[in-house]
């Protein structure tokens, strides 16, 4: 099994440090993991010295101008960051101690909704056969043999980048033919098995790698560390422009997540050309993908619908249920 990540500690300075690190440890005895607030209240630390706080409060005119919205930041981030301050404050309340609670309306809206990219089959079939093609180089050591297996399992399996890049030899067993995902964003262990000839591929692949320990990674890095994930986004765009796949700048995609995407609306559009009964299916599939709930998972029979309108008016009316007419949300 793999080693849980350590959880990030929490260190400050300002007269709130310690009420900072009581309740990121009450969080976490909760069950929250909690590293990426507790890297933000650092910084939320950090800021309030800087504003020469001297008292254990939280007073409006401290936080004002880092909760304030920053150049090329997403309103998805700022709101993060206020109902940071604002959980905060509330559990300083609770201490009666004195704390200015933000309202909600002060993080940014989003002027629209990121729209998930989903590759047709077509597409899909190029960027591999791009990655493919890529040629051995001394200072791109292994990336030909690494990268096309794994844009596959990202295709394939439908796995977050982070599940991927954090498979070690032990966890990936090709015997069985079984992905071991551990330790997962909703702190979830679960088995993913890939598809025969994504299994086979993956044996192919590790025999050309040689022998390595059970502790080193399945998709080395070129000094045999984790792979960066900045880097294999990078390699990745450059693929999509190799097999003419157009991107639409930053935050307009397709980015790497967006391959679970295809992997999910590919399985559904596949299970409905079967006739399977896709209700029934759904809970297999929000498994497979390891979501905290079917709730995110129905959202993909919306997205089906909306790209295959034939889904739609080729169903009997029982699919009424089964595709609820709701805007589709990134998962």
């Amino acid at each position: 099994m793999a080693t849980p990540r350590k959880p990030v500690t929490f260190t400050g300075s300002s007269p709130l440090a310690p009420l900072m690190a009581q309740y990121v440890q009450e969080k976490r005895a909760c069950g929250y993991r909690f590293n990426p607030a507790a890297s933000s209240l650092r910084r939320l630390d950090a800021h309030l010295c800087s504003q020469g706080l001297q008292q254990v409060e939280l007073p409006k005119a401290a936080t004002a101008s880092w909760l304030a919205k920053q150049p090329h930041e997403t309103g998805k981030t700022q709101r993060a960051r206020v109902n940071l301050v604002r959980n905060f404050a509330l559990f300083m309340r609770r201490l009666d101690l004195p704390a200015d609670v933000p309202d909600h309306a002060v993080g940014a809206k989003d002027s629209r909704p990121f729209l998930a990219r989903v590759l047709t089959h077509g597409e899909v079939r190029r960027l591999l056969e791009a990655a493919d093609r890529i040629e051995p180089m001394a200072s791109t050591h292994l990336r030909h043999m690494v990268l096309p297996e794994l844009l596959r399992v990202l295709y394939g399996c439908g796995l977050r980048l982070e599940e991927a890049l954090r498979l070690r030899m032990r966890d990936v067993d090709l015997v069985q033919g079984v992905l071991h995902i551990n330790d997962t964003k909703f702190r979830k262990d679960r088995l993913v098995p890939p598809a025969r000839p994504l299994v086979v591929r993956l044996q192919k692949y590790a025999a050309a790698l040689g022998p390595r320990s059970d502790d080193e990674y399945f998709f080395p890095s070129p000094r045999g560390g984790r792979l960066d994930g900045g880097g294999v986004y990078r390699n990745f765009r450059e693929l999509l422009h190799r097999c003419g796949i157009g991107h639409g700048g930053r935050g307009e995609g397709p980015r790497l997540h967006d391959l679970r995407h295809t992997f999910a609306v590919h399985t559904l559009l596949r299970w409905y050309h079967e006739g399977a009964d896709l209700q029934a299916r759904m809970p297999v599939l929000a498994t497979y993908l390891g979501h905290a709930s079917i709730d995110g998972t129905q959202d993909y029979l919306q997205m089906t619908a909306e790209l295959h309108p034939e889904i739609v008016s080729r169903s009997d009316a029982a699919f009424s249920d089964v595709i609820p007419l709701r805007p589709w949300r990134s998962s």
